[in-house]
């Protein structure tokens, strides 16, 4: 059976459409919200999910999901209780999510038990940011036996003999960053972005898609026009930070308005 990212990725292919995919904080402002939230974005034209799951030494965040995930956390959110949400919210969407998780968490449980774990529950793939990519092969063949895709990073910094063997073993996508550092909104993307998604598409067939500073309509249009996807983050928990302070009762429609406005730039 054909995982979702890859079938995602298929269909837009064909309708040369460039893939929307909003990062939010499962647990932030609370589970009920961020399940709302979800099937609301996928309302307005989001393509797959990445959903951050609260870590409290997160390796790549900026200060505004670092703050998301300390609220979660503060509430007592667990992972346990995550994955119950996602296997809720699998009787109304069949939308691809990828969960953002700290290989601490992963380890915890064990390689095999959390991929039986995350699978049971109805995820597509994982991001593990701080699993360097020489270091666990173990996860790596489990997931690929099982059908669940290990999405891999890879930065403007990356030397070219890691980029090779990033470009071969990342699944379902690969991620690229955009910004040296941690995630955060910026006002300008870096001049070198074109170049490099160039250079790792004569390296790799796999959908490129670019996270990290993207938090405007414009720069999502600008990125559709030379990568398969778009991730927005930081811009979106601030919306939701905003409006948990002061539209509470708004906060999915006003929040789900704000992501259309990115996927219209995105898919433009």
């Amino acid at each position: 059976m054909m995982n979702r990212i890859d079938k995602k990725f298929e269909e837009l292919k064909g309708k040369k459409k460039t893939a929307f995919i909003p990062f939010i904080t499962a647990g932030d402002p609370d589970i009920e919200t961020t399940k709302a939230l979800i099937l609301a974005f996928e309302k307005r034209g989001a393509d797959i999910i990445e959903l951050g799951i609260p870590f409290s030494d997160p390796i790549a965040d900026g200060p505004v999901i670092q703050a998301s995930y300390h609220r979660a956390l503060e509430k007592g959110i667990k992972v346990t209780q995550i994955l119950d949400t996602i296997s809720t919210l699998r009787k109304k969407t069949q939308i691809p999510i990828v969960g953002m998780i700290s290989y601490s968490i992963v380890y915890k449980f064990g390689n095999k038990t959390f991929v039986e774990m995350a699978l049971k529950a109805g995820l597509d793939g994982l991001t593990i940011p701080d699993l360097p990519i020489e270091e666990n092969e173990e996860i790596f063949d489990i997931a690929s036996k099982n059908n669940l895709k290990i999405v891999c990073f890879i930065a403007p910094t990356t030397t070219n003999q890691r980029m090779n063997l990033i470009t071969r073993k990342t699944q379902g996508f690969l991620y690229y960053i955009s910004v040296v550092g941690i995630t955060g909104a910026r006002d300008t993307l870096p001049e070198d972005i074109v170049q490099n998604i160039s250079k790792l598409k004569q390296l790799t067939d796999i959908p490129i898609v670019v996270g990290f500073g993207v938090s405007t309509a414009e720069q999502a249009r600008m990125v559709g026009k030379i990568a398969e996807g778009v991730i927005v983050g930081s811009a979106i928990i601030k919306e939701i930070e905003r409006y948990e302070r002061e539209h509470q009762e708004k906060l999915v429609e006003n929040v789900g308005n704000f992501v259309e406005k990115l996927v219209i730039g995105a898919k433009s």
